[in-house]
C-alpha cells in the first residue's frame, strides 16, 4: 500500500494528470472524483461506469481507505453521535456528529495527538503522533455520513476535534478544497469553522488565502501569565501578537473572528478576568462587539480543574460590552468533549498490555 497512493484525497486536476501518466483520458477523473465525493462508492469494482480492466490498473496503483470505526456511542440525552476511528496504521482519532436545529454539524479532528500541551485537554497528555491526511480528515465525514441516511447528511464542519489545524496546514488546506470542490460534495466553506490555539505567521497566511471560513480562536484567558499557564502556545506568540492577529484576519476577509473560552474556577472566571476580557478585545474590531463563545471546562481526569459558572460570567462579559453565548452540552453522556474517548481507549488498553486491567488511573 506504500508504493501506492490514496486517492480519495487528490483533487480533479491532480488525479488527471496521474491518469495521464497511465495512459488514460482526463475525463475519467471527474467520473472518479464523483463516484467517491457524490455517489460514496469507495472500491474500484463497483464504479460501473468503468470497464474491469480500468478498475484493475487503478487498483494497482491507487487505494481508498476510509477510517474504521471502532468504538460508536450514541447520546441518550440528545442526537449527538460520537466515533472512535482506527486509522490504517492503527492510530485513534476522534468525531463528534451533532444535531442542530440549522442543520448537522461534524466536529473532525486533523492530527493523531497534538503538540500544543493545553493544560485543560485530554489529548495533551498524549502527546503528538502524527499529522491526518487529507484523506483521513474527509474519510471522519464520509464515515459518519454512511451511518445514517442519505436525506441526513453532514451539513456543516468545526475542526475542533484532536489536534491544531493549522499546524497542519497544508493538508487541512488540501481538505477544504476537497469538500467544496463543486464536482464532489461542494459545501460552502462559509459551514466551515477553522479553530486555533493562535500560532499567529499561519493564521496570517490563512488571512491572504481569504477563504470564507470563519475562523474561531481558542483564547481562554486575557492576560499573558494566565494564559501562558493554561497554554503554553502563549509563550510563544503573546497576546498582543494574537490580538493584532485576529484584527488583520479580519480586515483582510471581512469574516468574523470568534474566540472560545473555557470557564475554569478560580482560573478565568472571576469579575476581574472579565474586565480584562472586555479591555483585551474591544479594541480588535473597532465599531462591532466581540463574540466569545464560553465553555463550561470538560473535567478530565489529572487536570485538576472543573467548570466555573459560564452563565454567571457571561453576565459581567455583557457588562463589558462583549457579546457572549454558552455553548450548548451536546453528548455529557457519551464523553463527547475532544479527546476523552481516544484517552480512555488507549489507557485500557495500556492498562490490559500491563496486566492491571480495571485499576487505570489510580
Amino acid at each position: 500500500m506504500e508504493s501506492k497512493k490514496d486517492i480519495l484525497g487528490l483533487l480533479p486536476e491532480q488525479l488527471a494528470a496521474e491518469l495521464k501518466e497511465m495512459g488514460a483520458p482526463a475525463f475519467r477523473a471527474k467520473q472518479i472524483f464523483r463516484q467517491m465525493h457524490v455517489n460514496r462508492v469507495f472500491e474500484f469494482e463497483k464504479m460501473t461506469d468503468l470497464s474491469r480492466q480500468f478498475q484493475a490498473e487503478l487498483n494497482d496503483r491507487f487505494y481508498i481507505n476510509l477510517p474504521k470505526i471502532r468504538q460508536k456511542l450514541a447520546s441518550c440525552v440528545d442526537d449527538t453521535v460520537k466515533y472512535l476511528y482506527m486509522l490504517s496504521d492503527g492510530s485513534m482519532i476522534e468525531t463528534v456528529r451533532m444535531v442542530y436545529k440549522h442543520g448537522i454539524t461534524a466536529c473532525i479532528s486533523t492530527q493523531v495527538g497534538c503538540k500544543m500541551g493545553c493544560k485543560f485537554c485530554a489529548s495533551a497528555p498524549l502527546g503528538f503522533v502524527r499529522n491526518l491526511t487529507p484523506a483521513e480528515m474527509i474519510g471522519q465525514i464520509y464515515g459518519a455520513d454512511q451511518d445514517f441516511p442519505a436525506d441526513q447528511r453532514i451539513s456543516g464542519i468545526v475542526l475542533m476535534g484532536i489536534g491544531e489545524p493549522l499546524d497542519n496546514y497544508e493538508n487541512v488546506m488540501q481538505f477544504l478544497r476537497l469538500i467544496s470542490h463543486q464536482d464532489g460534495r461542494g459545501l460552502s466553506l462559509r459551514h466551515v469553522t477553522l479553530s486555533t490555539c493562535g500560532l499567529v505567521p499561519l493564521m496570517h497566511r490563512l488571512a491572504d488565502e481569504a477563504l470564507p471560513l470563519t475562523l474561531s480562536v481558542s483564547l481562554h484567558a486575557a492576560d499573558d501569565q494566565t494564559r501562558s499557564a493554561l497554554m503554553p502556545v502563549n509563550r510563544r506568540y503573546r497576546l498582543d501578537e494574537l490580538m493584532h492577529a485576529c484584527s488583520a484576519y479580519f480586515r483582510k476577509t471581512g469574516r468574523r473572528v470568534t474566540f472560545e473560552y473555557a470557564v475554569i474556577a478560580g482560573e478565568n472566571d472571576s469579575a476581574e478576568a472579565a474586565k480584562k476580557l472586555g479591555r483585551l478585545l474591544r479594541p480588535v474590531f473597532p465599531g462591532q462587539r466581540p463574540h466569545v463563545n464560553l465553555i463550561p471546562v470538560n473535567p478530565v481526569a489529572g487536570t485538576g480543574f472543573h467548570a466555573g459558572h459560564a452563565a454567571a460570567f457571561r453576565n459581567k462579559l455583557e457588562q463589558e460590552g462583549i457579546n457572549a453565548t454558552v455553548r450548548r452540552t451536546l453528548g455529557e453522556d457519551i464523553q463527547a468533549a475532544c479527546g476523552q474517548l481516544r484517552r480512555d481507549s488507549i489507557e485500557s488498553t495500556e492498562s490490559v498490555v500491563n496486566g492491571s486491567e480495571g485499576v487505570s488511573g489510580l
